[in-house]
């Protein structure tokens, strides 16, 4: 049975779509990159975000390393808040640690902003550790985060550890380490994505989740 239950951010928790979408625009624009298409920044949405400016508009590590910086600077002042909590996340999170399940955020999003968002929606007090990246981009990768927090908290027995997230990174991420996932519907991924990166389990909701780690 699953005891301890960790949690990506972005898409998974919360919608934030606008303030990643946004803070993306901002820093493009300081190169010189007109981002017109809002609908094509959603790429920007779960990888770490290094990798996002390398991958998608070949930047090198060091223009990449100042692309982050400058996203912060939006990110810090109006993105950060320019998101939206998911409907019965908070529900689950209590029923959750009303069954005795230990909960940790595991997300590539620097973790300094992840415990703003938590605390933002009042959520902090359902989780026991969040594990984000480091400013200079430390566990950005999702298997770098989630072996932190085994690591951190003394997690031997892999068999009671899932992980909870929407995008294949999340998937990946947990296969890589060796524990089990849940893939949500609801997010920024997909069912195909999931599917085939090897999601151990699949959810459309919170109910299902619930479903999932208590069965």
């Amino acid at each position: 049975m699953y005891e301890t239950i960790l949690f990506d951010l972005d898409g998974t928790i919360i919608d934030s779509e606008e303030g990643i979408i946004n803070s993306a625009i901002y820093a493009l624009s300081k190169f010189g990159i007109n981002a017109e298409n809002r609908a094509s920044l959603k790429r920007f949405i779960g990888p770490p975000l290094h990798k996002s400016f390398e991958l998608f508009y070949g930047f090198s590590v060091e223009k990449a390393a100042l692309a982050v910086d400058i996203y912060r600077e939006y990110y810090a002042e109006k993105g950060v808040f320019e998101c939206t909590r998911y409907p019965d996340m908070e529900t689950l999170f209590k029923r959750l640690k009303q069954a005795g399940k230990t909960l940790v955020l595991a997300t590539s999003k620097y973790e300094y902003f992840a415990k703003i968002i938590l605390e933002h929606f009042a959520l902090d007090k359902y989780f026991d550790l969040v594990a984000g990246s480091t400013k200079n981009g430390e566990r950005s990768a999702k298997a770098d985060a989630i072996s932190y927090v085994l690591d951190s908290m003394d997690l031997t027995d892999k068999s009671k550890v899932l992980m909870i997230g929407d995008k294949m990174h999340d998937i990946v991420g947990a296969s890589t380490v060796g524990i089990d996932s849940i893939g949500v519907l609801y997010g920024f991924g997909s069912y195909n994505e999931l599917s085939e990166n090897g999601a151990t389990h699949i959810a459309k909701n919170a109910e299902d989740i619930y479903r999932v780690i208590t069965a």
